[in-house]
Formats: C-alpha cells, structure tokens, sequence
C-alpha cells in the first residue's frame, strides 16, 4: 500500500492482489501443462534430487504412527520415503496444487507400493486442514514459486501439532545453479524471454539463507536451521540435457518451440558453447547444483 492507502499499481495497471492472483492461475496452469514432462524424466529428477530429500527425511525424523504432510509434492518422491517411515498405522498427505502432478504422483505411488498415502489438491497458501493436525511437513522448491511464501509458511505452522517439524528446500542464487541459469540466459539475451523481476516468485527468489531463516522466524517457528547442498546434474550428453530441460521448463519449452526451426538450432548451438565448461570425456555433462535446505520447530 502506498502512503494514500491505495493500492501500488504497476505499469499495466494492476494492484499487489491482481498481480499475485494472475500469478496462481498461470503458475496452475503451467504445472497442469508440465505433469506430464516430469513424469516422463521421473527416473532422472528421483536421482537428481535424490540427496536432497534424504536430508528433508532426516531433518523431520519421521515416526511410526505420524501423520506427514507434503506440499507442492509434484511426483511426491520425498514424501513416499516418509510414509514407509511411518507406516503402518502412518499416514502421508500428499498434495500438490495441480490434479495433473497428483495423478502422476499416483502412479508413482503404485510403482513403489506404498500405500498408506491420501492423495489432496491443496494450495499451500490456504491449506484444507484443521489446526495442529500433523506432525511434520515436508515441501521440496515450493516455497519460492508462491505469490506469497510468508502466508504458505504461516498456514504451515498452523497446521502442525506444537514440536512438529517443517523441512523446505529452495534453490540457492542462480549463480549457483547453472544447470538452470545458463539455459535462462541464453533466452534472456536472444530477447525470447524477460529477466526475473525483482522480488517476484521464481526458482531462484529464495536463494538466500538469510533470507529463508527470516521468514521461519517471522511465521512464528524456531530452532530454524538452513545448510547448502551441492548435488550435481548430470546427462549421458548434452543432446539428453536439451531434451530434459524440454520437458522440465514450461517457460524453456514454449519459448524455444515457438521459435523457427534455423533459429532452434541457433540456440541448441549457443546452449552447448555455454555448457562446454561442464563436459566431461565421454561427452557426458555434469552440472553443479546448489539447494538449500531448512528445517524448523512448529
């Protein structure tokens, strides 16, 4: 609000509110029209991510009996191994705002043989779930892509029972991650796609510790503990790159396939000089990533 108490506009005309609505719908959209690249890379995300939901599970020790929450679950990999922790007489919530992810998080769910798994559309902004209701919850990079991460961290704390753990994990600053920078790049300055804007949600728009720790505090949960973990991405080629990248990135698909096919291949050409740095002998690439992951005490 501005000193007026009227609502800040920005260029086009549209209030905080309307920009964080628009927001919601296109980022629903998005992730109903991505469910199906990342259940198709589904093997390569799980070893990917792999060290990072390890340290997720271990940050909320998970216990017979508990009833575990996770938000934003897209294919719901890290939850699962949290609900074979607490089966069988635990339960795991897995959610995610997109009924698309949640039918490929099903799937997956029967690929494993786990079970005891309720399955719940639920924006993590207003969650459908009574007060002190479970015991942990667990969201891997969903945080960062919300219109309002202090209002889904609030809710979070709401719905965790007194001593319930939260563990999130966000991407560090996109310098350290040029798995996905060097791709954003190579669009940005082809005119294809616009910079981030500042303080906007996105991949990167909680890469900061301090920042993280802030916004536990400020949602009311203690003992908050943020620790960086390098993992690497890694492809047989880079040809497996382009195409995993396709099928990860909404933005980078739509922006790339609207394009010419000469001009396509222009910016194959530019992403693989950018990618050189990261090739290996054998053609492969491995790519350094960086998250970051924090735990915290309702």
């Amino acid at each position: 609000m501005n000193t007026n108490g009227k609502a800040d506009m920005n260029a086009r005309g549209q209030t905080d509110d309307e920009l964080a609505q628009e927001h919601r719908r296109a980022s629903l959209e998005h992730w109903q029209e991505a469910a199906s690249g990342w259940k198709a890379r589904r093997e390569q995300l799980r070893r990917f991510t792999m060290p990072v939901s390890a340290a997720m599970i271990e940050a909320i020790e998970p216990q017979p009996g508990q009833r575990i929450l996770e938000l934003a679950a897209g294919l719901g990999d890290t939850g699962f191994v949290a609900a074979e922790l607490v089966a069988p007489a635990g339960t795991l919530i897995c959610s995610d705002q997109s009924e698309a992810m949640l039918d490929a998080a099903r799937e997956r769910s029967a690929e494993l043989n786990v079970s005891n798994v309720e399955f719940r559309v639920l924006n993590a902004e207003w969650i459908d779930l009574p007060v002190a209701s479970v015991d942990a919850v667990l969201c891997r990079w969903g945080y960062m892509l919300m219109a309002d991460p202090a209002a889904a961290l609030a809710e979070t704390r709401r719905v965790l029972r007194p001593g319930g753990r939260l563990a999130l994990v966000v991407w560090d600053a996109i310098a350290r991650n040029p798995w996905a920078g060097l791709p954003s790049v190579e669009l940005i300055e082809r005119g294809l796609i616009d910079p981030p804007a500042p303080g906007g949600p996105g991949p990167f728009a909680l890469g900061n510790a301090g920042k993280v720790a802030e916004l536990l505090q400020e949602a009311g949960f203690s003992d908050a503990h943020v620790e960086a973990i390098d993992i690497e991405h890694r492809t047989s080629s880079f040809d497996e790159f382009w195409d995993m990248t396709l099928d990860l990135s909404r933005v980078f698909h739509d922006a790339v396939l609207a394009r010419p096919s000469e001009e396509i291949e222009e910016i194959r050409a530019g992403l693989s000089t950018r990618l050189e740095l990261y090739a290996q002998q054998d053609g492969s690439l491995e790519i350094p990533a960086r998250a970051l992951v924090a735990s915290a005490s309702a």
